[in-house]
């Protein structure tokens, strides 16, 4: 959301990122030499989570269906389509850091439907707040939620 935004929107306790399955092994390499620690408790084949210095950074793994779809990569939602046009919306912009960024629509649809995807996850004060500066952003260029 803040790559989207253009700003760090406010204190993070965790960072979600979304990744290629096949690419999980060389991104665990990788945080692991660059200090992160294992975070233990979802499915390895769903999400990886690492800690380092007090912010956790969880990483969902993606993966195509036959149809061509980003779908869910492993655990019990496995094969489960993410929103439409997801990966379409080219980097964001923090000051001068880029990044590839999901789609400012589908973080909505993702933000409003966990908890309906997964009871267990219930709606966070947090998430209405992101909404409404998704769908403020969205308005100020001239487009619809």
């Amino acid at each position: 959301m803040d790559f989207f935004l253009g700003e760090i929107t406010r204190d993070h306790e965790d960072i979600d990122w979304f990744t290629w399955a096949d690419d999980a092994g060389d991104l665990a390499r990788g945080l692991l030499r660059h200090g992160y620690e294992p975070v233990p408790g979802s499915p390895p084949d769903l999400q990886l989570d690492f800690l380092k210095n007090g912010l956790e950074s969880s990483f969902t793994l993606l993966d195509r269906d036959r149809a061509g779809r980003v779908v869910v990569a492993g655990g019990p939602w496995a094969g489960a389509p993410w929103p439409e046009g997801m990966l379409d919306a080219g980097p964001g912009r923090i000051g001068g850091l880029q990044c590839a960024i999901v789609g400012p629509r589908a973080q909505i649809e993702i933000k409003r439907m966990t908890p309906v995807w997964d009871p267990s996850r219930p709606r966070r004060t947090k998430d209405t707040e992101d909404i409404a500066r998704l769908e403020a952003a969205l308005r100020a260029q001239g487009e619809t939620a």
